[in-house]
């Protein structure tokens, strides 16, 4: 029994000005809610490091949740979205190059499923 999908998602190579800017993060949440149909339950909070740290953000969705991680020292970003219901593919590699020059972009498609009805 499938009951949701959840993406994994690495990128380096990414600018250290986007990885500090909550409002280029806050533009990257916002494409992501919209192109995907998501619905927030709240606005998305971003929390800013004093320098050199960077962003972690949240967003609690009815959907489930989206979180990021950046690392400006490293020109890395994590995300992870967790959907309980099925979602089509997102252009995670041409959007994070576009938002946040980002070179490389790992993927990760995780199908997360319920405990089999003989437990």
């Amino acid at each position: 029994m499938e009951i949701g999908a959840e993406w994994l998602v690495d990128a380096s190579g990414c600018s250290s000005d986007a990885l500090t800017d909550p409002a280029i993060l806050r533009a990257l949440f916002d494409a992501i809610i919209a192109d995907l149909d998501l619905h927030p339950v709240a606005e998305p909070r971003f929390h800013v490091f004093p320098k050199p740290g960077g962003i972690t953000g949240f967003v609690i969705l009815s959907e489930s949740h989206l979180a990021c991680h950046t690392y400006p020292e490293h020109g890395v970003i994590t995300i992870n979205l967790y959907c309980c219901r099925p979602r089509p593919e997102w252009p995670w590699r041409e959007r994070l190059r576009e938002l946040l020059g980002a070179t490389h972009v790992e993927v990760q498609e995780v199908c997360r499923a319920g405990a089999p009805a003989w437990l």
